[in-house]
């Protein structure tokens, strides 16, 4: 059986599978996508259905995303964790500059209290690490914010090995966020050190961004027809069973979708099943 939750810093508890918000912003994470309302309601519904991890960051919009996910969920349900993301800048729909100077990274957490109306984010997560200021400087910056109540968890994204473990001897690391799915699995060293350390890894592009096709959907859908369910939903079956620490948070702008996301917990793959999974490559 699939375990539903995890405890994020070993004293937070959520469900696994969490919303993420980029797919309420348009092409290139740049501006609106359809109806403010239908965003609304998909944030809305998604905390109904029980998802505990709202997953966004400042420059999914950039700000809409955060805008979206205030109005839609405040005053918060005290067991809803709000995770976000600093230090990159973006100017255009294809343009992204990462900015980790610590002065820079406090502005934007700041900004981003005031676009969440929090006084503390739950998760604050570092969007790239940025290779013109040294690490320690850059998780300084969010060790300070820690310590004035404004985060509360520190996380990391788009990281290697060893930068999780360099960063893990400067400070408190909650999280990790890399691209990690049934057909990419680069980042399993990276998993592996949040099974020791006891991270969550929170996987983007959890459906493989539409890339389930090709030979890998033979042996996807096989295993969909004996559970009656869909490619995607054996894909985040797959990683809910891969490793206790993985926490998917698949976005979508439709509640059809949202709801066939959610009832992935209901996949309960066997071990021959997880056997052919583990098999596949992307083609």
């Amino acid at each position: 059986m699939i375990s539903e939750t995890f405890t994020l810093g070993g004293d937070r508890p959520l469900r696994r599978l969490g919303f993420g918000t980029a797919q309420l912003t348009g092409s290139g994470y740049w501006g609106p996508r359809g109806e403010r309302a239908d965003a609304l309601a998909v944030l809305r519904h998604a905390v109904e259905r029980g998802v505990t991890l709202i997953d966004t960051a400042d420059n999914y919009g950039p700000d809409l995303a955060e805008e979206l996910v205030a109005e839609a969920l405040h005053p918060y349900p005290a067991d809803v964790v709000i995770a976000t993301k600093g230090g990159v800048v973006r100017t255009s729909d294809s343009a992204w500059h990462i900015a980790g100077r610590p002065e820079q990274l406090r502005a934007m957490c700041e900004a981003s209290l005031r676009r969440l109306r929090r006084e503390t984010i739950d998760l604050y997560q570092l969007h790239r690490l940025d290779p013109e200021v040294p690490m320690a400087e850059q998780l300084g910056a969010l060790d300070e914010l820690r310590r004035e109540g404004k985060i509360r968890y520190i996380g990391l994204d788009s990281v290697s090995a060893e930068q999780v473990g360099a960063a893990l001897r400067l400070t408190g690391i909650a999280s990790v966020q890399n691209r990690f799915n049934l057909l990419d699995r680069e980042s399993e060293s990276v998993l592996g050190l949040c099974e020791a350390h006891g991270l969550a890894f929170l996987p983007w592009f959890p459906l493989a961004n539409g890339a389930l096709t090709g030979r890998a959907a033979a042996g996807l859908d096989k295993i969909a027809r004996q559970h009656g369910a869909t490619r995607g939903q054996v894909a985040l079956a797959w990683l809910l069973h891969r490793s206790p620490v993985l926490c998917p948070t698949p976005g979508t702008g439709s509640l059809a979708h949202l709801n066939e996301n959610l009832d992935a917990y209901q996949v309960d793959l066997s071990e021959a099943e997880l056997s052919t999974l583990d098999a596949l490559q992307a083609s």
